[in-house]
């Protein structure tokens, strides 16, 4: 049976983000697509528009001097628009290591992710992480 679509546009997506690709990441979301990055650090908030959402993957890379590295678990779908990723991360910055578990939200409008709504494992090991 094949995969929904809309686990094969999040899929495309991390592949996207795993090589850089940040054009091929800003054609599969709308203008106006917001991601949520939860926590209390200068990583955390909402992104709104596209260049506000590349930016910020930009500032992931950077400040982890490129040793960000996102594997993806699992994806699920509803059928209906919503789809809901699984996935280990890890990254070193400033003489820290993270490694731990994680996921998105998307909310998926046509054949375009329209809000990441990103949640964390374990939300105070993140949170010292990007402090």
């Amino acid at each position: 049976m094949a995969e929904h679509p809309h686990a094969m546009l999040v899929r495309k997506g991390y592949e996207a983000f795993t090589r850089g690709d940040m054009d091929t990441l800003r054609g599969m979301m709308t203008g106006d697509c917001t991601h949520h990055v939860p926590g209390s650090h200068s990583l955390s908030g909402d992104f709104k528009g596209l260049d506000a959402i590349i930016g910020m993957y930009g500032r992931l890379f950077s400040e982890t001097g490129g040793s960000m590295r996102v594997e993806l678990q699992n994806v699920l779908v509803d059928g209906r628009g919503h789809a809901i990723s699984l996935h280990r991360f890890t990254a070193d910055r400033n003489g820290k290591h993270i490694d731990d578990m994680g996921g998105i939200v998307f909310r998926i409008v046509g054949d375009k992710m329209t809000d990441l709504d990103e949640c964390v494992a374990n939300i105070d090991k993140a949170n010292t992480f990007w402090a």
